[in-house]
């Protein structure tokens, strides 16, 4: 049996956190881990009660919603809440840190970055992070353990198969195929 690796591990958990978010524009997520053990997570989303983008939409100041706080911001935020120390672990981010949790990462003693997705990143928050002596690299997520896209992937496939249920195949082909289909999917309500 092949065990996934840390850092697939922890990425991994960065997007499964990003399945909380309740942002409609980006879900991102954030894991924060030291001697390979996680100490907190976190997701981009409204103030804890706080009304919702979800809810209500975005409310949004110069190209940026006032009302959500980034994935890095809520995990670091958690370990203050909760009095766990940040310096020297690592953060795994769905994607790049903004300038401004860049600033709040390198404040908080965190020493490594590894983010899976490139999103509008910033020069000076890389300037900021080598300057820092803060490594960062990135870290595609090879195997999406959790899909997140089940549904979509469904009905675009009901969707061929009615294509060529149209070209003229016959019912009893068109019938296999839709049972082969809810074979693959068979964890979808």
């Amino acid at each position: 049996m092949n065990r996934i690796k840390w850092d697939q591990y922890f990425m991994a958990q960065s997007h499964l956190l990003a399945l909380r978010s309740t942002c409609t524009r980006l879900t991102v997520g954030a894991t924060i881990v030291r001697d390979k053990r996680i100490i907190a997570g976190g997701y981009n989303g409204s103030i804890a009660g706080g009304t919702h983008c979800i809810d209500e939409g975005c409310y949004v100041i110069d190209n940026h919603c006032v009302r959500t706080i980034h994935a890095e911001m809520n995990a670091l935020l958690q370990c203050a809440k909760f009095g766990v120390p940040t310096e020297n672990a690592e953060i795994y981010v769905t994607h790049f840190p903004c300038l401004q949790c860049c600033k709040a990462i390198i404040q908080s003693g965190i020493k490594a970055v590894y983010y899976a997705i490139d999103y509008k990143n910033h020069p000076y928050a890389i300037e900021l992070f080598a300057g820092a002596n803060v490594d960062v690299e990135q870290v595609v997520l090879e195997e999406m353990v959790i899909d997140v896209k089940t549904k979509e992937k469904v009905e675009f496939v009901n969707q061929l198969i009615e294509k060529v249920s149209e070209m003229g195949a016959d019912d009893k082909e068109v019938k296999e195929l839709y049972e082969h289909a809810a074979t693959l999917f068979s964890t979808v309500s």
